[in-house]
C-alpha cells in the first residue's frame, strides 16, 4: 500500500491545476484518471465521432465501457441511458478532460455573477444564492489561469467590464468575415462588442506553435497543440517534478475513512482491473460535477451513511449547465471564409439588468457570440429549416448555396439553479466495477426560460441589423441541463445546511477533503465556465500548499 500527501481524482481542468501546484509545492501526488492520454493522431477528425457530434462515439471518451446512467423524466419515469444519449450529460473522460477538445472560450465571470441573489432576489422554488467569495477575491486566480495556461485576448474592452491588473499574455486571434459583419450590425444597434478570449495560442508560446486556423477546433484535438489545457501545461509541470504519479484507466470506487470518519485515502480499480487502495493526507475530488457528486455519495460508511459531505442532503443538488440561446439567418452574399477557430466577436451587453417585453425584470442574461467553424454535418443536423428536403438534388443545391451564407450567433444564458436538479446514485444499476451509477433527475428553474427567450430575441435583432434575412430561432422547454458545462453539485458556501464546501473548497465537516472542479460553482454565470474552473482550482490548491 502506497502513501501520498494528496490523492486527486480526475485529471481535467481542476485536477490538472491542483496536481501541478501541489507537486511543485513539494507534495507527493497520486492523480487518478479514468480516461486515457489523447493526441491528435489518436483522436482523429471523424465528423460522426467527436465531442461536438457524437453520433457513433466520442473521440475523447467516455466509451460504453464507462457504464450507463439513469435519467429520470418529468413524470418520474426512469431510463437507463448510455454515454451517447444526450440525457447522459456527458463530459470528456481523458487526461485533460474537455480541455483537449473544447472551443476554449476563456471568459471571466462578471462581478455581478457572484452576487446574483443579492442583486435580483431569490425566485420562488429556486436555489439562487450568492457565492461566498467576490470577483475581487477570484481575480488573482483568474489572472494566474490566463498566464499559466495561456489566453489570447483583447484588453481594450475586457478591462472595462471585469477589472484587471494585467494584460492577456497573447493578442487575440484574427477577426473573421462573419465577425466583421456582426460588429457592423452591433454598431448600428449601439451595442458594444468585444473579441472572444480563447485558451489558444495566437503566437508561439512555451515551445508550442500558434493556431493554424484549421476548421476542426471545437470537438477535436488540435493538430499543432496550440489549444491550451491542463494536458499540455500544468500536468507536464506536475510530472516533471517527479512527485506526481499519473494513473490512467483508473476508476475511483470510494473515498476511504477510518473508524472515526476521517478521510484516509482512496480505493480504486487500476487499468489492469486490480482493486487498489492508496493512503493520503488529503483527497481532492476533481471528477466533474456529476462524477464528483457520485463519488462522494458512493463513499458511505457508518459515520457517513448518506455519503461524504452529505449530512444535509446537499451533495448532488443544484446541477446546472447552460441553455444556449441563439438565432440563424442568411446573408445575400457568401461570408464563410473557413478561418478557424471561428469564434471572434461577442456582446455581453445583456449579461445583467434586463427586462422582458412586459417590463418585468429578468434574473441575469447571457452572452452572444459567433460560433466556431461549423462542420457541414453539424450544419445539416442543426440548421437546415424543416421545409428543406433532407436528400436529393434540391437538398444538395440548398446546402451548397446556404452553407457559405449563414450568419449565426449563440451563447449560454444564466441558468437559475433548482435544488430539484439533482445527481443521486441508483443502487439498482451498477457499472462494470459494481458501483451504483449516477441518477439524474429534475430540471432547471422556470425563470431560465424567460432569460432564454429574451436572449434569443436579442440574437435575432443582432442578425437582422447585420444584414441577415429569414432570421429564425427556436423556443425551448424545461429540461435538466448539464453536459460539458455541468456545474454546481457541491456548491461552496458559508452555511453547511445549504452548501457542501467552504470558500476554499474544503468539504464541511472534514479537515482533509476538498473539491476542485465545477461542482463548486454556486451559479454558472452567463459564460463558458472553464476559466472559472481553472481559477478556482488555482485558488483552492494554492491555499492547500500554503496551509497543509
Amino acid at each position: 500500500m502506497t502513501h501520498y500527501d494528496a490523492i486527486i481524482v480526475g485529471a481535467g481542468a481542476g485536477g490538472g491545476v491542483a496536481a501541478g501546484l501541489l507537486a511543485e509545492g513539494g507534495k507527493s501526488v497520486l492523480l487518478l484518471e479514468r480516461g486515457r492520454r489523447l493526441d491528435f493522431a489518436g483522436a482523429g477528425r471523424d465528423h460522426l465521432r467527436n465531442q461536438r457530434l457524437p453520433q457513433y462515439g466520442f473521440n475523447a471518451g467516455p466509451g460504453l465501457e464507462a457504464g450507463p446512467r439513469v435519467a429520470v423524466d418529468a413524470s418520474g419515469s426512469s431510463t437507463v441511458v448510455p454515454p451517447l444519449d444526450g440525457r447522459y450529460q456527458n463530459n470528456a473522460a481523458c487526461v485533460g478532460s474537455g480541455t483537449n477538445v473544447y472551443g476554449a472560450m476563456a471568459w471571466r465571470f462578471l462581478p455581478d455573477d457572484f452576487r446574483m441573489a443579492s442583486k435580483y432576489g431569490v425566485p420562488e422554488g429556486s436555489s439562487l444564492a450568492d457565492w461566498p467569495l467576490t470577483y475581487e477575491d477570484l481575480a488573482p486566480a483568474y489572472e494566474r489561469a490566463e498566464w499559466e495556461v495561456g489566453v489570447s485576448g483583447d484588453e481594450a474592452r475586457a478591462g472595462k467590464t471585469r477589472p484587471r491588473h494585467r494584460e492577456f499574455p497573447m493578442p487575440s486571434l484574427p477577426v473573421t468575415t462573419v465577425g466583421h459583419r456582426l460588429r457592423a450590425g452591433a454598431a448600428a444597434l449601439g451595442w458594444q462588442t468585444e473579441t472572444v478570449p480563447l485558451l489558444i495560442n495566437s503566437t508561439a508560446r512555451n515551445g508550442r506553435d500558434a493556431c493554424a486556423h484549421c476548421q476542426h477546433c471545437v470537438g477535436f484535438v488540435c493538430p499543432v497543440d496550440a489549444k491550451n489545457g491542463t494536458q499540455n501545461t500544468l500536468l507536464p509541470r506536475a510530472l516533471a517534478t517527479g512527485r506526481c504519479t499519473l494513473e490512467t484507466g483508473a476508476m475511483a470506487e470510494r473515498i476511504d475513512t477510518d473508524d472515526a470518519g476521517h478521510v484516509v485515502g482512496v480505493t480504486y480499480w487500476n487499468e489492469s482491473g486490480q482493486r487498489m487502495t492508496a493512503k493520503s493526507e488529503i483527497v481532492i475530488c476533481s471528477a466533474g460535477a456529476i462524477e464528483t457528486a457520485r463519488l462522494l455519495l458512493n463513499s458511505q460508511s457508518a459515520q457517513h451513511p448518506a455519503g461524504l459531505g452529505n449530512s444535509n442532503d446537499q451533495v448532488g443538488r443544484n446541477l446546472q449547465g447552460h441553455y444556449y440561446a441563439g438565432a440563424t439567418g442568411w446573408s445575400a452574399d457568401p461570408v464563410w471564409d473557413g478561418v478557424g477557430p471561428g469564434a471572434t466577436t461577442a456582446t455581453i451587453e445583456f449579461s445583467h439588468d434586463n427586462v422582458d417585453a412586459s417590463g418585468k425584470a429578468l434574473v441575469g442574461g447571457g452572452l452572444l457570440a459567433d460560433d466556431f467553424v461549423m462542420l457541414p454535418l453539424s450544419f445539416l443536423k442543426g440548421h437546415v429549416p424543416p421545409e428543406v428536403p433532407r436528400w436529393g438534388l434540391a437538398h444538395k443545391e440548398w446546402m451548397r448555396h446556404h452553407y457559405t451564407r449563414q450568419l449565426y450567433v449563440t451563447g449560454p444564458v444564466h441558468e437559475i439553479p433548482s435544488p430539484e436538479a439533482c445527481v443521486s446514485v441508483d443502487s439498482s444499476v451498477c457499472d462494470k466495477w459494481g458501483q451504483p451509477v449516477a441518477r439524474l433527475s429534475g430540471a432547471t428553474h422556470p425563470e431560465t426560460l424567460r432569460v432564454y427567450d429574451f436572449m434569443r430575441a436579442r440574437a435575432e435583432e443582432w442578425l437582422r441589423a447585420s444584414g441577415a434575412e429569414n432570421v429564425r430561432s427556436n423556443a425551448t422547454s424545461l429540461y435538466l441541463s448539464g453536459g460539458q458545462h455541468q456545474a454546481g453539485t457541491c456548491r461552496m458556501g458559508h452555511d453547511p445546511k445549504t452548501s457542501v464546501t467552504n470558500e476554499w473548497g474544503r468539504v464541511h465537516g472534514h479537515d482533509n477533503l476538498f473539491v476542485a472542479d465545477s461542482s463548486l460553482h454556486v451559479t454558472n454565470g452567463g459564460f463558458n465556465p472553464v476559466l472559472t474552473i481553472l481559477a478556482l482550482s488555482f485558488r483552492v490548491a494554492g491555499q492547500i500548499v500554503k496551509t497543509w
